[in-house]
């Protein structure tokens, strides 16, 4: 027998749960938002297919480092002449790629010959070295891989050839490795000569009249629900997993994350600070891009924010594209440099974006408009992002409202959902979520269940407005003397200090309490903030038990590539 259904309205929109799942709550921490438009059934190589269609002559690339600007068809022609390429030496539809670079054009290339050749991509750290770099090829079977040969201080060639030997006495495209089975082809995006491997350009010219038209063939033959990229988890709480991410998946993603950042409004450029290998930069900025046909600008191989804020000035760039940290120092430089800029809207991800900082974007970059984006690699990208018409409060206290299609829910630790407004574990479901972890179905059960709801580990609360807040790690929680303390809360509060650039939050081990609280702060030039300092700021605006007993000064946060900050890193420098 059907228990009765619960109706409630959120924005016009109606929806429906059971009495017994929202018990008494008269408003659940349940949202849908069915979306206006349909989804998109269609691969990768189509959707660029598209683009170039009808951007046509629009630049799609621009990298600044490689005095690089490439079109819409420009890509297209390229994308297909690589898909023939890596066919001629051996690679075969559902083959993985591993791509293993910095910004480069050669990057982007490789990621939509894939998308065109039916190749999966696997996105590879550039900051990863030996033994990180092992563990990507071997637990997921890549057959070739693409890096340059230098990269600053990282010698890409070297780290192969110490794991692979053998590269140096094997024919290019033919290596037999004991310790890397899988891995047939290195190809090496600059124009050096090396022993064993092939070069990017010389795979470009193997591809014939016939292989390039045996690619364009194929679009009808490939499927959007197959696998187009292995992303790597992160890696800010420990060893990454391979999340399976499908062209429908990344798609409709990029389309929805690129209409919430008005990118569909006119011909926007884009100066994208973040790191092509992380989500943000294959789904919020390429596929984003694609879907409507805004231009990527490269401002460097690596961040630098004065390389930034050059491409902003130079390409007259209406969008910026960062982490939190990234906009402290281009903010830092700018005020400094004091550039005549003009972009339009920030987009920020990665962590919370703070009051002071949301203002010092609007005051010092000049931004008519500030944007948060929310998600994880385990739902491709982008699941609560900023409305058109946010204010500065929707804008620094949320992360958004939940995407298009998509629908969130808060739970307790028993799986009841809980009251608007109330912390809880944030879970979602929708076309969005990933596959799974590859060969991984321990893990992959633990992220979701047979009911399709994915587990994010962040604990959240869905406002009655059906705005969504990050309140931490459900992993972060600091239980000092039973009391629950989420470190999001006091840095949100910390960070409107004027002395304080960067702070993050962590529990330390207490003979007493369990856990005392500890705040590593950045602090502003010429600073002399102390402890004293920071609990007389405290004193009276949050609770006594919040109030960081431990304060820690660092020069720099440990970081993912994509900016995002290794907690369990700061646990360990304490230790």
């Amino acid at each position: 027998m059907f228990s009765k259904v619960f109706l409630y309205t959120d924005r016009g929109r109606l929806y429906c749960l059971s009495r017994l799942a929202v018990r008494k709550y008269s408003t659940p921490s349940y949202i849908h938002n069915p979306g206006s438009a349909p989804l998109k059934c269609i691969t990768l190589g189509r959707l660029l297919e598209e683009a170039a269609t009808k951007y046509g002559d629009r630049p799609a690339l621009i990298s600044r480092a490689q005095n690089q600007v490439l079109t819409f068809q420009q890509v297209l022609k390229q994308a297909d002449k690589l898909a023939a390429g890596f066919r001629s030496v051996g690679l075969n539809p559902g083959d993985r790629i591993g791509i293993w670079a910095p910004n480069i054009s050669e990057w982007y290339l490789t990621n939509m010959a894939c998308g065109r050749g039916g190749f999966v991509l696997v996105n590879i750290n550039p900051a990863y070295l030996v033994r990180e770099l092992e563990n990507c090829i071997t637990s997921v079977g890549v057959k070739a891989i693409v890096c340059p040969h230098k990269f600053k201080n990282h010698d890409y060639y070297d780290n192969i050839s110490e794991l692979a030997p053998e590269l140096l006495k094997h024919d290019p495209g033919k290596l037999k490795s004991k310790t890397l089975p899988s891995l047939k082809t290195v190809i090496i995006t600059d124009k050096a000569d090396l022993e064993g491997t092939f070069n990017f350009g010389e795979i470009l010219d193997k591809a014939s009249d016939g292989d390039i038209n045996s690619i364009k063939n194929m679009q009808d033959y490939l499927d959007p629900d197959g696998l187009a990229h292995l992303q790597f988890t992160s890696g800010t709480t420990g060893k990454p997993k391979a999340a399976m991410q499908t062209h429908f998946h990344i798609v409709n993603n990029g389309n929805s994350v690129g209409k919430r950042n008005e990118l569909d409004k006119k011909h926007q450029t884009i100066c994208m600070q973040v790191p092509f290998f992380h989500v943000y930069g294959t789904v919020i900025s390429q596929s984003a891009a694609l879907n409507h046909g805004a231009t990527l600008v490269l401002p460097n191989l690596g961040y630098d924010p004065d390389k930034a804020l050059d491409a902003i000035r130079d390409e007259k760039c209406t969008v910026i594209y960062g982490t939190p940290t990234m906009y402290v120092d281009l903010i830092n430089r700018q005020k400094v440099r004091k550039e005549i800029i003009s972009p339009e809207i920030a987009v920020s991800g990665g962590a919370h974006c703070s009051v002071n900082l949301f203002k010092e974007m609007k005051e010092v970059l000049g931004v008519k408009k500030v944007k948060s984006v929310y998600g994880l690699t385990e739902t491709t990208a982008v699941v609560f992002q900023s409305l058109f018409d946010d204010d500065e409060y929707h804008s620094t206290s949320s992360v958004g409202y939940v995407s298009e299609h998509i629908e969130a829910k808060i739970i307790d630790e028993k799986g009841t959902i809980v009251p608007r407004g109330t912390p809880g574990e944030l879970c979602i479901r929708g076309y969005c979520n990933i596959l799974g972890y590859w060969e991984n179905e321990e893990k992959t059960k633990e992220l979701m269940g047979a009911d399709k709801w994915l587990r994010t580990g962040d604990t959240f609360v869905l406002e009655e407005d059906g705005y969504g807040k990050i309140v931490g790690r459900l992993k972060e929680i600091i239980i000092r003397g039973g009391e629950n303390i989420y470190p999001a809360e006091i840095e949100n509060f910390l960070n409107a200090h004027p002395d304080i650039l960067e702070v993050h939050v962590i529990g330390v081990p207490h003979e007493r309490l369990g856990e005392e609280v500890c705040a590593f702060v950045r602090l502003a030039p010429n600073s002399t903030f102390t402890l004293e300092h920071l609990k007389s700021f405290c004193k009276g605006k949050i609770s006594h038990f919040k109030i960081p007993s431990v304060l820690k000064v660092i020069d720099a946060f440990p970081k993912t590539t994509s900016g995002k900050i290794q907690k369990f890193k700061l646990l360990e420098l304490m230790k």
